[in-house]
């Protein structure tokens, strides 16, 4: 059965680079499937914040498109996010998720990031 697991810090400070990791256990990567990241704000709505597909394209949203990078790493069936130049609005909690390129439809648990300013 397929996992997806969050991993990063919990804490990063203004102008620097959050990076979060999601290994993926019982599915490899470069089989199928696109590989989101997502995020929902404090009391607001989710926001799609990119994917890395099987095949290791990426597209992003075109709001965070130019502090947004996501790479993989196929040794570790990981792929990682790097959000540059963060401020507190960037405070969340993140997901990756797997599914089709417009529904990503299995979730891993969360992680919540604070940015401190």
């Amino acid at each position: 059965q397929v996992q997806l697991r969050e991993s990063g810090p919990g804490l990063v400070k203004s102008s620097q680079t959050l990076s979060l990791t999601c290994t993926v256990t019982g599915y490899s990567i470069t089989t199928g499937y696109y590989w989101h990241w997502i995020r929902q704000l404090p009391g607001k709505e989710l926001e799609w914040i990119g994917y890395i597909t099987y095949s290791g394209s990426t597209y992003y949203s075109p709001s965070l498109k130019s502090r947004t990078s996501i790479t993989w790493d196929i040794s570790e069936n990981h792929f990682t996010l790097q959000l540059t130049s963060v401020t507190p609005e960037d405070t969340a909690a993140y997901y990756c998720a797997r599914g089709s390129s417009t529904n990503p439809s299995y979730w891993g648990q969360g992680t919540p990031v604070t940015v401190s300013s």
